[in-house]
């Protein structure tokens, strides 16, 4: 039976357009679908957005508009981002969808049977900009004299009739959880933070509504909508069929890996578990949190005028050159910076010249010398040979590592070591060299070379699938072989490779 693996975006806020942080989010999940599609899985990928809540009510009141139109008008926008990334997801999912609200109506009558839900009314201090709540000892009082959220955002004190959910019966039973999964939280810093707030006690948790009406109507209370969060959430399971046990997608529960922003780690690593195990529901495997993206060294702010639109990169540099950098510039779980020079630079640099050259310069001395033909394998293979075809090998194993950890950066460094290896073994093989010398050793360096740029391509597809399928084309692979198990299916000597074409081509900036 093929294994399954479900992976997630963070639902996206429809309160702003795309930028490159959700481009960010979005590219990494998607690495990881596309990785385990290779790897011979049965993959479910999901993304979607996330639209309801006062803010996105006040929002749509400001802008004119009834909440339903605002929201379609944004969620068409993250479906063009993830349409022009090349984002392979199997699902949208919109939390305004009938779906959506029968998923949301299930888990919760399950709380409330559990015993974990209960009427109150709810006094303190709430952030509209972060649809949260916050304790006092939370609070500070920024230059202008307003109290704020840990993240800047203004807070209000409110008093309104609100369920709950018992959260404070769960401080120790996350804990244990913890310890028993010790991978669940990634990375490190992200874990200390929310081992130390469940630490700190846990407060019981308003998750209704009674000031607006834009979100889901809790069951058989209609004067309460859903806290957004609760709401949110539930939408990992929506699209897995739930509550129908029997439903095509129902086996994928639970989540393999939730990627999120860091901002909300604590929503996905400490209510969502509580709210799961009361449902009796099994906890996602694994919430993996990344930084966020600053530009030039600024924080991105339509104020400053810096905010960076990935359809706008994607027109001036191409699809995958901006997935690779975001891939490889930042340490997932890190923060970065994105410069416009770094991007060149890593395009020309380990685009260009590392891969690009190495591709055509290997394949266009087969075209030449030999006569298009993919050569043999060499006899016998020599300790160069053997070392590069090796270190080949191993490549597949260390991106799964990688991949599986989310070091993606660590994935493309182990794929440039090779390349880089490649690249060095040409110019000390020199084919060119041996083409007077010695044919046969000729073609052999260039079969090795042929089978290295094969194993690098395929590895490479789920970062940059557009170029390494260009690149698979041109090395003479089946489309029935370019995943994992395919690589042990040798290339067939003697097939003829079509014309080599450049893939990466330097960028030049226009001259002002």
């Amino acid at each position: 039976m093929t294994n399954s693996f479900y992976v997630t975006t963070p639902i996206y806020y429809v309160n702003g357009a795309p930028h490159i942080g959700h481009a960010y989010t979005s590219i990494a999940a998607d690495v990881v679908a596309r990785w385990k599609r290779l790897d011979g899985y049965e993959v479910f990928f999901l993304t979607g957005t996330d639209e309801h809540g006062q803010k996105v009510e006040k929002a749509a009141l400001d802008a004119g508009l009834d909440p339903q139109t605002f929201t379609d008008g944004f969620a068409e926008e993250f479906r063009m981002m993830a349409a022009g990334l090349g984002i392979s997801n199997d699902d949208f999912i919109r939390t305004t969808e009938p779906r959506h609200k029968l998923a949301c109506a299930a888990l919760w009558n399950k709380l409330v049977e559990s015993g974990d839900i209960y009427l109150g009314h709810y006094e303190g201090w709430y952030a509209l900009r972060d649809e949260a709540f916050y304790a006092e000892d939370e609070l500070t009082t920024n230059v202008h004299g307003i109290r704020v959220g840990p993240s800047g955002a203004p807070v209000e004190w409110v008093r309104e009739p609100s369920y709950f959910f018992r959260l404070s019966a769960w401080g120790d039973r996350l804990l244990a959880f913890y310890e028993a999964n010790p991978d669940f939280i990634a990375p490190h810093a992200q874990k200390r933070e929310v081992l130390s707030f469940v630490k700190g006690g846990l407060n019981d948790l308003s998750v209704s509504r009674t000031s607006f009406t834009w979100g889901v109507e809790v069951p058989n209370d209609p004067a309460h909508v859903m806290y957004v969060w609760l709401d949110a959430l539930t939408n990992y399971l929506t699209a897995i069929g739930y509550p129908d046990a029997a439903a095509p997608r129902a086996h994928f529960w639970p989540a393999d890996v939730h990627m999120v922003g860091k901002d909300i780690i604590r929503f996905h690593a400490v209510y969502w578990p509580a709210f799961l195990m009361a449902a009796g529901l099994p906890a996602p495997k694994r919430v993996s949190a990344n930084g966020w993206w600053t530009v030039d060294g600024e924080k991105m702010s339509k104020s400053i005028g810096n905010v960076i639109e990935p359809s706008a990169l994607i027109e001036e540099f191409g699809r995958d050159a901006v997935r690779f950098f975001l891939m490889r510039e930042m340490p997932f779980g890190n923060d970065g910076d994105y410069s416009r020079r770094g991007l060149i630079s890593r395009l020309n640099v380990e685009l260009a010249n590392d891969l690009g050259n190495l591709a055509q310069r290997s394949l266009s001395m087969i075209a030449r010398n030999c006569e298009g033909r993919l050569p043999p394998l060499p006899e016998p293979v020599t300790e160069a040979d053997r070392a590069l075809l090796e270190q080949a090998a191993a490549l597949p194993g260390q991106m799964r590592a990688a991949i599986d950890s989310q070091a993606f950066h660590n994935g493309l460094e182990d794929a440039w070591r090779v390349i880089r290896a490649a690249n060095a073994y040409i110019d000390h093989q020199a084919p060119w060299a041996l083409k007077k010398t010695d044919v046969v050793r000729m073609g052999a360096v260039l079969r090795v070379l042929a089978d290295v740029i094969r194993t690098v391509a395929t590895v490479l597809q789920p970062f940059m699938p557009d170029s390494t399928a260009r690149m698979l084309d041109q090395v003479g692979v089946p489309a029935e072989a370019r995943d994992i198990a395919g690589l042990a299916q040798p290339l067939v000597e003697g097939s003829i490779l079509p014309a080599p074409q450049g893939i990466f081509p330097r960028f030049v900036e226009e001259a002002a």
